[in-house]
């Protein structure tokens, strides 16, 4: 065998020890999986730092609301009564303070439906924007324990039982998910909520 067959069939061996090509391809194949976990990890992280964020601040709304007079209430209603206005000014507030944008939320303007006041805003947010509803005459069945309230404050049927009078107020604020897209990558097609919501009742005290 001559000296250049020689050096080729060495080359050869060393290109068969070389494991750098199988590196490059498994880092290929893992890199969409681990950008998923990663997203993943930070966008859930976000979404429910949010969701406490407007926990906190529906509780603190329902009761404001729940602490103030009901003569507003029975009286021929021309405008927000003041008490549903205090708890639209609490979340407001407490949008601008935790650096959340208010979409141009305003507490004097509501759709009315009975007792209760629905606040939607878009300005400056992703639709569909950002949805304040205020229950004063949100009722439950005090013998059932009472259920959880849902995204429209609306009251669930008493039936016979005692009901408890109470104000609901429930918040829906836009979040964009970078999830969806990173899914993508393994050729996934995943469907999100475009709101986090958190829903808060407080007893009437007057």
């Amino acid at each position: 065998m001559n000296p250049p067959t020689i050096s080729r069939w060495i080359r050869l061996g060393r290109l068969g020890r070389d494991d750098r090509a199988a590196q490059i391809v498994e880092f290929a194949v893992a890199l969409p999986l681990l950008v998923v976990f990663v997203v993943g990890i930070f966008d859930f992280s976000g979404a429910f730092t949010l969701k406490q964020k407007l926990t906190n601040v529906a509780r603190d709304a329902a009761r404001s609301a729940a602490a103030g007079p009901t003569n507003d209430l029975t009286l021929p209603i021309t405008a927000v009564p003041i008490s549903v206005n205090d708890a639209a000014q609490i979340v407001d507030n407490y949008l601008i303070v935790n650096h959340l944008s208010d979409c141009g939320f305003d507490p004097t303007t509501a759709a009315a439906a009975g007792l209760s006041w629905t606040y939607t805003a878009t300005t400056g947010c992703p639709a569909p924007g950002l949805t304040v509803v205020v229950n004063r005459g949100y009722y439950f069945a005090a013998a059932s324990g009472g259920q959880p309230a849902g995204l429209t404050c609306a009251s669930p049927g008493a039936g016979a039982a005692t009901a408890v009078i109470s104000t609901c107020v429930s918040i829906q604020y836009p979040y964009q998910w970078r999830f969806g897209r990173a899914a993508s990558l393994l050729g996934s097609a995943t469907a999100l909520p475009m709101q986090v919501h958190a829903t808060a009742v407080a007893m009437n005290e007057n």
